[in-house]
């Protein structure tokens, strides 16, 4: 796209307070940009600021023509309304795929204008690899709206049979013991132990929780929902924590913003 007409995609990027982890998070994202070669356009606010001043400067990444793609980092402070703030942002240039629009044209079996990041991360790993999906028995653990939910749906497009387990599923290490595939993002470190989990089984970690490790300079560790150890010695493959689904993940956030650029400038 530079070599053919001078111009890259760009990314805007809203990042509220100071949040350990989303700041971490922003860092590999302008890492991973800078990498490819996309613009980013960070706007950062201040913990206490209103739900006015979120909404102008996603104003402003929604009209900006050099902004392909705008995200929200998420959790924001509580006293804002995160779907207000994701609803603010234009469905043309939701690279995360959160905006009401695009997951209801997801649920409805239509073509979003992108597919939530996460999701999109799963799916991929699973093709790379030639794990069938169609005719697979999925367990999802997790009913978030940016991952549990439209992780659900886009392997329903891809036939397979879905079970989505959430606090009030009884007995879910039965359930998860008849999948073929287990994909698991609850932010519960460790939850998921081997006894849990169908021998042969696919099991993609995307949790990642901070956990305290005073063996680690940094004072704490990155853990997966899933028990490495032990999953690791009954399924067939497995993604690590870090390292695994997350680099796929803002992979698909690049690819996103690509194609927004594409449909921007009618390139390719």
């Amino acid at each position: 796209m530079k070599n053919c007409i001078g111009k890259c995609p760009g990314l805007g990027i809203v990042l509220v307070g100071q949040r350990h982890d989303s700041h971490t998070f922003i860092r590999l994202k302008l890492r991973a940009c800078h990498e490819v070669g996309i613009a980013t356009f960070l706007k950062q606010l201040p913990e206490d600021c209103s739900q006015d001043e979120v909404y102008h400067v996603v104003s402003k990444l929604n009209d900006d023509p050099d902004v392909h793609g705008v995200i929200v980092q998420l959790p924001l402070p509580r006293h804002l309304n995160e779907d207000k703030v994701v609803e603010f942002v234009s469905p043309e240039k939701d690279v995360d795929g959160l905006h009401p629009l695009n997951i209801g044209m997801l649920a409805m079996g239509r073509d979003p204008f992108f597919i939530p990041c996460a999701p999109k991360a799963c799916i991929e790993l699973l093709l790379r690899q030639g794990i069938e999906i169609t005719g697979s028995r999925v367990v999802v653990l997790g009913k978030s709206k940016i991952s549990g939910l439209p992780i659900s749906l886009l392997l329903q497009s891809h036939l397979a049979t879905v079970s989505t387990l959430h606090a009030f599923t009884d007995n879910p290490e039965h359930v998860t013991r008849q999948a073929d595939i287990v994909v698991s993002d609850v932010g519960n470190p460790n939850v998921v132990r081997g006894h849990w989990l169908k021998p042969g089984a696919i099991v993609i970690d995307m949790g990642a929780t901070q956990v305290k490790d005073s063996s680690r300079q940094c004072g704490f560790r990155i853990t997966g929902d899933v028990c490495y150890e032990e999953a690791n010695k009954v399924v067939s493959a497995i993604t690590p924590v870090p390292g695994g689904a997350g680099p796929v993940t803002i992979s698909m956030l690049l690819s996103n913003t690509l194609e927004s650029a594409k449909r921007a400038f009618r390139f390719g």
